[in-house]
């Protein structure tokens, strides 16, 4: 049996309608997707481009019908419509409304001109391009006013709305603090081969120890054999024997064979 969900969490990382999830402890929501108030949710790029399109084609429309072209009514709507698009698109989406002014303009103006502007003469293509031209270059002071305040409310965003929220900054250092000891961990050498290897005082198989010579260990080995028959000696017990002297060596049989050997005068 599970609990009812409480109103307002956040499921798929998108707030519930109607409520405050995802807004911080000032009611401010995430950087990234407010508007230019912090209180207010951003809207979608579409929907900035839709409304900066409606009052943009509404008051065209309205001035076409009115007087055959583009007038105060559509430089009112087209200014509130790229401002207000501007200033309502979610801070990481501002690319698009701050570029779209000049391409409304070319775009919806010789469209609605030619859909509902006044009926041509038969005059041709010289007329057709007159019938639209005339309204864009009418337009264009008002176009290059809105372009120039458009681009200064985003570039202000940009640089007054930084990712410096404290949530984002501690998951982007909880991140790089992630990838520093996975990368530390990949590039820690092994040294448990080269310890056993490499531990002081470790003795060969020869009998020598680090750093000691093949001539020091044989004259190590002959102290210890004369320590040995001196301790011998001294108790009464047969001093032990070389393994070179043992019975049939080498080293025995060349001996014996000097003993036979008759004495020179």
């Amino acid at each position: 049996m599970t609990s009812p969900r409480p109103a307002g969490v956040r499921t798929s990382g998108r707030p519930a309608s109607g409520s405050s999830a995802g807004t911080g402890a000032n009611g401010q929501w995430p950087m990234p997707d407010r508007s230019i108030i912090g209180t207010v949710l951003g809207i979608p790029p579409f929907a900035a481009l839709g409304v900066a399109v409606a009052f943009t084609g509404l008051g065209a429309l309205i001035d076409v019908l009115r007087m055959g072209t583009v007038g105060v009514v559509f430089r009112i709507g087209f200014f509130l419509g790229c401002l207000l698009a501007v200033m309502w698109v979610r801070r990481r989406s501002l690319f698009g409304p701050m570029v779209q002014p000049p391409l409304l303009v070319a775009v919806l103006v010789p469209v609605i001109v030619l859909l509902v502007g006044p009926p041509r003469s038969g005059g041709g293509m010289t007329e057709t391009l007159l019938l639209v031209g005339a309204p864009l270059i009418n337009s264009f002071p008002t176009m290059a006013t809105t372009t120039a305040v458009v681009l200064a409310i985003g570039v202000g965003r940009l640089l007054l709305q930084r990712y410096d929220d404290p949530e984002l900054r501690l998951r982007r250092v909880a991140g790089a603090e992630r990838t520093g000891a996975a990368k530390a961990d990949t590039r820690k050498p092994s040294t448990a081969k080269s310890t056993t290897t490499t531990a002081p005082g470790r003795v060969r198989r020869d009998g020598r120890k680090p750093g000691q010579t093949v001539a020091d260990r044989a004259r190590e080995r002959a102290r210890e054999k004369r320590l040995e028959a001196e301790r011998a000696e001294a108790e009464g017990s047969p001093a032990p024997r070389d393994v070179s002297e043992r019975p049939g060596s080498g080293a025995a049989r060349g001996a014996a064979r000097t003993s036979r050997s008759p004495r020179q005068s």
